[in-house]
């Protein structure tokens, strides 16, 4: 009996104990990791969108041209083939895409489980939770001071969700300039303004292939015409300025409606 224990504990030694080795073994999904870029291109109609020179027309055949157009986007999901999610860390999940900034055009999203992805989901704006954190907490293009500015209303403490400004012939603004900021997380003021859309695209018979080897690009298309001519056609004559009430409820609305699904590549 002695000769057969102390067998069995040497060749434990030497080729190691299989139930050990078995939960100590890591996960797929935690050793094969890697990244997904999704870009946000903007455009106006059926026409890219840039800024100053080029002139866009509206429904109305009211002309004009784009100075600003800017949108925070937050909360990222991504769907799987299997019908499962996967939650990009909070902290991790806010990005201000700006016109004027063709870097931020392009979200890298890190260490994502390996895996078939084909759908995306996020929030176009900056969730309650986030608005009313410590100030701490809210860094890089959430800092109200640096990374937000032009985007943050100290006057009644919340985000610009979407920002877009430009002139027009036809405006009745202060020097023919037309202004649309849509904001509110229906927090210190009327619940009505709570202006946080969520936009959620499939990628069709399209599939994001994410693994060690292969790192996915997802090409959105953002039309910036709708902010002005979804569910709610905008007058520039009647309406050249909006930031708050009823008028940026609808204008929230259009903006629901900008976002499309492209490709996947490769």
């Amino acid at each position: 009996m002695k000769t057969n224990i102390l067998f069995s504990l040497a060749a434990c030694l030497l080729f190691g104990c299989a139930g050990k080795s078995s939960k100590n073994e890591a996960s797929p999904e935690t050793t094969l990791q890697t990244t997904l870029q999704i870009v946000f291109d903007n455009v106006v109609g059926n026409q890219d969108l840039v800024l100053g020179t080029t002139n866009y027309s509206n429904p109305l055949n009211q002309t004009f041209k784009v100075i600003t157009f800017n949108y925070y986007v937050s909360n990222l999901k991504l769907q799987r083939a299997d019908g499962s999610e996967y939650t990009v860390p909070q902290d991790s999940s806010y990005f201000l895409i700006r016109e004027e900034v063709l870097a931020s055009q392009t979200v890298t999203l890190r260490n994502l489980p390996a895996g078939e992805y084909v759908g995306v989901s996020f929030l176009l704006g900056v969730d309650s939770l986030r608005n009313t954190m410590d100030i701490s907490r809210r860094t890089g293009v959430l800092d109200p001071a640096t990374g937000a500015q032009g985007h943050y209303w100290t006057w009644n403490s919340g985000y610009i969700f979407m920002r877009l400004e430009g002139s027009s012939p036809e405006s009745t603004g202060s020097a023919n300039l037309i202004q649309y900021h849509v904001g509110g997380f229906g927090g210190y003021t009327s619940k009505l303004d709570n202006n946080i859309k969520k936009i959620n695209l499939s990628f069709g018979t399209q599939k994001a292939q994410v693994r060690l080897d292969n790192k996915p690009q997802v090409k959105l298309k953002i039309d910036a015409l709708k902010v002005i001519s979804g569910s709610h056609l905008v007058d520039f004559a009647n309406l050249p300025n909006v930031m708050s009430g009823a008028n940026a409820r609808n204008i929230a609305e259009n903006t629901a409606q900008m976002f499309a699904f492209v490709s996947v590549t490769p």
